[in-house]
């Protein structure tokens, strides 16, 4: 497998988290104590891998549906704060193999708090699908007790939390894939294998098309429901009046919730969609495991939704714009533009393969204008990138091989930083040196920025 994962995140993930730890304070990397009969071994599950859910929302009745249905694993526990949304899985679950194997099954456990379900010595694998504000504590707490994970993007709520769970990631030897689903399409893998390859020549801008920064929570307080333990959704976060477009009640709730535009819940679409995108965008400037070396704020920054520029060694700029779709490669010979389903390749200022809108690209599709782009222009390209066809499918591939999956932990790291960067420039009005050996502001930023003030007990 190509080391396209492991750069200087990876070599220096225990320097940068001693070095994190004394520019912030910031406690131990477990949030909390756990069992000493919580460590699993770190070999790779004999048979099936038994799996365990946390975060049952709209986001993981996909995870779940998938994986049940995968000969490879069972689910033996999922875990959720949302009563209805909790016993719900559980039953989609005990009934799912209850019909599969023609059997009354009652063998998946509920649970209200996390810790239990990762304190289990059968879970190999914790599966994550929290609002973003929990992401790196349940996951540090699955890799501290022996679990390999699959996290939902953006992999954390600040650059201290993706410092601090690389760190724990190599030091416990587990697998961890970040669910930045796009590098296993095709289309994503193909417009990046352009840019590195230099078919379009020497790249000169890269744009995202991205929604804006978050903004804090300014939802009206609304009569607690019955069923949700509030406190425990909140968590390391402020403890927030309730509203139901936070946290949405019922198991079958249409659209995402609002707590992707807050800042003390999510990150707005610059980590939401950011995560997809400058993933992508970095993954063709082969960036993975570093990042930029300079963020700028745009003009008017406090009320801004775009503008903002990450800049990377070289002098190649990203710029953050919400008017489109997808990334933008820019080069000195022509262009390509990727999207979901969505494909531009430009060279010489003509279209060479193309299918962006499916009401007017009808004679043709996203597929083969990929494949024949691969075939003309790839079939003798010296830089070849991890090929992977389903993400899910590449994560339970790696947990038996013990290989880094195609979006590795550092990856997710480096990404989620990246589009921190970003709204550090909305937040703060950033314009500041980034060093991504040391994850820190090299001049003109605030270390504070980089961690978060944890309610209670909670810590990193």
């Amino acid at each position: 497998m190509k080391n396209n994962h492991s750069k200087n995140i990876l070599q220096k993930a225990t320097i940068s988290r001693r070095r994190f730890i004394k520019t912030t304070a910031t406690a131990a990397i477990a949030p909390f104590i756990l069992p000493s009969y919580v460590r699993a071994a770190v070999t790779p599950p004999a048979s099936r891998i038994n799996l365990g859910f946390v975060g049952m929302g709209i986001q993981m009745r996909g995870h779940l549906q998938s994986l049940l249905a995968n000969s490879e694993t069972q689910v033996v526990a999922v875990c959720d704060v949302d009563t209805t949304r909790r016993e719900d899985a559980q039953r989609k679950v005990n009934t799912f193999y209850s019909e599969a194997n023609k059997t009354g099954y009652k063998g998946c456990a509920a649970y209200n708090d996390f810790r239990e379900l990762v304190a289990r010595q059968d879970i190999d694998a914790v599966v994550i699908a929290t609002p973003d504000h929990w992401h790196a504590l349940v996951a540090l707490a699955a890799v501290n007790a022996g679990k390999d994970v699959y996290c939902e993007k953006p992999l954390t709520h600040t650059i201290g939390e993706a410092v601090a769970l690389v760190a724990a990631t190599r030091k416990c030897g587990r697998i961890f894939q970040t669910g930045s689903q796009q590098r296993s399409s095709s289309e994503f893998r193909v417009a990046c294998e352009l840019v590195r390859n230099s078919v379009i020549g020497s790249i000169q801008r890269v744009e995202v098309h991205i929604g804006g920064p978050a903004r804090p929570d300014a939802f009206p307080a609304e009569p607690m429901e019955p069923g949700l333990d509030w406190d425990f959704w909140c968590g390391p976060g402020p403890l927030a009046p309730y509203n139901s477009k936070l946290s949405p009640r019922g198991a079958d709730y249409k659209g995402y919730p609002a707590w992707r535009v807050t800042r003390e819940f999510g990150g707005g679409g610059v980590c939401d969609w950011g995560a997809h995108h400058i993933d992508i965008a970095q993954w063709g400037l082969n960036e993975d495991g570093h990042g930029p070396v300079e963020v700028i704020a745009p003009e008017g920054w406090e009320d801004a939704k775009q503008g903002a520029q990450l800049v990377y060694a070289g002098g190649i700029s990203l710029k953050h714009d919400n008017n489109g779709s997808g990334v933008s490669f820019y080069g000195r010979d022509g262009e390509v533009h990727v999207g979901r389903g969505q494909f531009n390749f430009i060279l010489n200022g003509k279209i060479i393969h193309k299918f962006w809108d499916k009401n007017k690209d009808v004679e043709t599709s996203c597929e083969r204008e990929v494949t024949l782009t691969e075939r003309e222009y790839l079939a003798d390209a010296k830089v070849r990138l991890y090929k992977s066809k389903n993400h899910r499918a590449d994560w339970l591939a790696a947990i038996k091989s013990r290989k880094p999956p195609i979006c590795d932990v550092a990856t997710g790291a480096s990404t989620a930083i990246s589009c921190h960067l970003v709204n550090c420039a909305y937040y703060y009005g950033a314009r500041a040196k980034w060093n991504p050996e040391h994850h820190d502001f090299a001049k003109g930023g605030d270390q504070k920025w980089l961690t978060a003030n944890y309610r209670g007990d909670w810590k990193i």
